[in-house]
């Protein structure tokens, strides 16, 4: 017999239960990897993207301007309706007691001199507009995300920087308290050790106050709590300068987008308040039957105008102008609002840059500082509070280091948000984004739902969105 064969035998007596056993093992230790499984930036940005319920919002607003345009495009279409009506009456010698019609009727504008059209195309520059604003909230809710990961990040370093200054300062308080002993030092350096641990305590509960808030805030911006968060390495890139980040914002910011949208649909009101003053022509028609079979049709052709509304038509075309005005300041008013933040998001920028270079030789002097200070301390010429004091100052300098490295990081993603490509196409985080245009190109032409073509592939639209 071969070897082969005597291991395959050996193999098949194992027991089902102890291979049954190794089954959840593997699943139990595979959970863990899971669980304990870091997560990235990218993850929190992708989390936070499609669990956000600002985004939903705004998506359900952005359909709602969809719908305008089909029912603007209906105003162009026939309105058919019926009535069935019946009486009765005393019953009278010769003569019926109840009467009954059925009328169904037919009404059409021919011709509104634009209005209609015109309604059309401030719909759609409507539903443009509503776009770029949900674009800028996709921004909002991405840079509200970094902001939340990386405060978890800052928090949980200052909780363990909190614990080390802890553990440090028992350490000199032990051998304060040692050569207190031997006579060496006075009460007064166990009392100052005494005092820098009780402080030190205390600024740890507080370190780990905010990192229990900074894991509330995370969970609401991203929707979990934070787990095995891993500190990004390199932000994304940005701009070269100061002028090139100008043009792109004001080229591209969605916000500005957005406003350059909104006077065009206030200078299409203007004509649709303008077009108010003109005539009207429509045609209706009727076909009615009665219960004893008698049958009537009609139809009319109508040309009609107003002559005068007490002055409202005036005031709506004087309306139309102020808020066409209104919306051209408030366009440029935006220009010159982003190109301030972005001016002061790369003035964030550099002096975050700065601030990083500055803490790191800040901390690198501070601990040759420290451990001078200590070795002199052991041979007798420095006391427990100089100790003490350089250790403090190393710690500063530390925690200025983390905060600046912190700043530096999320100013990075504050400039991309000021020149309007914090999105999730530009960051290429590698997912499924909303189609804004798969429901507007499901309405746009006013179908039916359940009776036309167009009403069946909405329904798979709507199906689509989880309504």
């Amino acid at each position: 017999m071969s070897y082969n064969t005597v291991s395959r035998r050996a193999a098949s007596a194992i027991p089902l239960k102890r291979l049954l056993l190794a089954a959840v093992a593997g699943c139990a230790m595979f959970a863990a990897t899971a669980s304990a499984r870091a997560e990235t930036l990218t993850d929190a940005l992708i989390a936070a993207y499609n669990n956000s319920n600002l985004l939903e919002q705004n998506r359900a607003l952005l359909r709602a301007a969809d719908e305008d345009v089909a029912q603007a495009v209906a105003e162009l279409r026939p309105i058919l309706s019926w009535a069935l009506s019946g009486s009765y009456n005393d019953p009278r010698p010769a003569s019926d007691n109840y009467t009954a019609a059925l009328q169904l009727t037919a009404q059409m504008t021919l011709y509104d001199f634009g209005r209609t059209p015109l309604a059309i195309e401030a719909a759609k520059e409507s539903v443009l507009a509503t776009r770029h604003a949900l674009v800028n909230v996709e921004q909002s809710v991405l840079l509200t995300a970094v902001d939340s990961y990386m405060e978890v990040i800052r928090a949980a370093q200052f909780v363990d920087l909190r614990r080390n200054n802890v553990r440090l300062i028992n350490s000199e308080l032990d051998a304060a308290r040692e050569r207190f002993e031997v006579g060496e030092v006075t009460r007064t350096d166990v009392s100052i050790a005494e005092a820098r641990l009780a402080a030190a305590r205390s600024s740890l509960t507080s370190a780990e106050g905010d990192y229990n808030v900074a894991r509330e805030a995370y969970k609401a911006a991203i929707g979990h709590y934070p787990n095995n968060l891993v500190r990004p390495a390199v932000p994304p890139k940005v701009a070269n300068t100061l002028n090139e980040a100008e043009a792109i914002a004001v080229r591209g910011h969605p916000l500005i987008l957005q406003r350059q949208r909104e006077v065009t649909v206030s200078e299409l009101n203007i004509a649709r308040a303008r077009a108010e003053l003109r005539p009207t022509l429509g045609i209706s028609g009727t076909a009615s039957i009665t219960h004893e079979d008698e049958a009537s049709n009609s139809a009319s052709l109508s040309l009609s105008q107003t002559i005068y509304a007490g002055g409202a038509l005036s005031s709506a075309l004087r309306q139309a102008i102020a808020v066409a005005d209104g919306d051209r300041a408030e366009l440029l008013q935006s220009v010159v609002t982003i190109r301030q933040n972005v001016a002061n998001a790369w003035s964030a920028l550099s002096v975050a840059i700065a601030g990083t270079a500055a803490g790191q030789r800040q901390v690198t002097a501070s601990r040759v500082a420290y451990e001078g200070v200590r070795e002199e301390a052991s041979l007798g010429a420095r006391t427990t509070l100089d100790v003490l004091d350089a250790e403090q100052e190393l710690l500063d300098a530390r925690a200025t280091l983390i905060e600046a490295e912190i700043q530096q990081f999320v100013a990075v993603y504050s400039l991309l948000s000021t020149m309007g490509l914090l999105t999730v196409d530009h960051l290429n985080l590698g997912i499924m984004t909303y189609d804004p245009e798969g429901y507007y190109n499901a309405v746009k032409n006013g179908p039916t739902r359940y009776v036309s073509p167009q009403g069946e592939k909405l329904d798979r639209v709507i199906k689509s969105l989880g309504k």
